[in-house]
């Protein structure tokens, strides 16, 4: 029985030295290179499968310093400490280059933590949006491979359908907001993976808020992972609402935050980028 793709993306290998091998594959293939978010979610996979990890993931962060080639890669993985109940990861991604010689090519931080019950309170309760099977499925541009493992369905905010390069007109609050249902395409269930890779789905805010086509890519990003397994496990193969805004844009960088909720209105992630664009 052949893998789902996002799981044969996520395959690694144990390497004498402590080291995982992985490939970036063409199935997620991005602009340039391969969607972020499954490199994201690549990394959590190994920390999660790691012999050593405490817990549920807590928090990521992902900063991408330089285009990852199609191929094999190396994923540097260490617990740099271990205490009662957290633990905190760091880890670097290298690469072979043309030249010969081997880069890095992403590097991170992200803390696991052995989940307790204690006070809990929402203040971030999802948005009233019509439900999904009422919302049409985007048809997302072709041309990206990693689009067609998702299946999308935007209330506001879809990819630009004329670039002219006028600045929206909606007020500020609204002139960059995208929501829309999300699911895998071939009903994969959720699990912590494959929120780092949902927490990535949106497109650069540049784009909405001046709908211009220019080169942009995520420099950071940090997810907060509020879901537990067992909520999880509830997701399923369902739609998740998927919401992101940008912030601030200046000087080629702007910042975008974003949040995920279940059906049932259940918050899993929230999540922040830096993002670079060409002017």
């Amino acid at each position: 029985m052949s893998l789902h793709p996002f799981d044969a993306a996520l395959q690694l290998s144990a390497q004498a030295d402590g080291s995982l091998l992985g490939a970036a594959t063409p199935a997620w293939a991005n602009m340039v290179g391969p969607f972020g978010g499954i490199t994201a979610a690549t990394v959590v996979r190994a920390i999660t499968d790691h012999a050593q990890c405490l817990g549920q993931p807590l928090s990521l962060t992902v900063n991408y310093v330089a285009g990852i080639a199609l191929g094999p890669y190396v994923l540097h993985l260490r617990a740099a400490r271990t205490n009662r109940s957290t633990q905190h990861w760091v880890f670097e991604i290298t690469q072979a280059q043309a030249d010969g010689s081997t880069a890095c090519v992403l590097t991170g931080t992200a803390l696991t933590a052995a989940r307790r019950e204690t006070f809990a309170m929402n203040d971030m309760p999802m948005p009233a949006v019509a439900p999904p099977h009422q919302v049409p499925v985007v048809q997302m541009p072709r041309a990206v491979e990693w689009f067609s493992r998702y299946e999308m369905r935007a209330m506001d905010g879809a990819m630009p359908q004329v670039w002219d390069g006028q600045p929206n007109s909606l007020p500020p609050e609204t002139a960059s907001l995208s929501q829309l249902w999300v699911r895998d395409s071939a009903g994969r269930a959720m699990d912590f993976a494959g929120l780092a890779a949902a927490a990535d789905i949106f497109y650069p805010r540049v784009w909405l808020r001046r709908p211009r086509h220019v080169p942009a890519g995520t420099v950071s990003m940090t997810v907060y992972f509020h879901a537990d397994a067992a909520q999880l496990a509830q997701v399923g193969g369902g739609y998740v609402l998927a919401q992101a805004r940008g912030q601030v844009f200046r000087n080629g960088f702007f910042d975008q935050s974003g949040c995920l909720w279940s059906e049932a209105g259940v918050p899993l992630v929230t999540t922040h980028q830096l993002v670079y664009f060409k002017e």
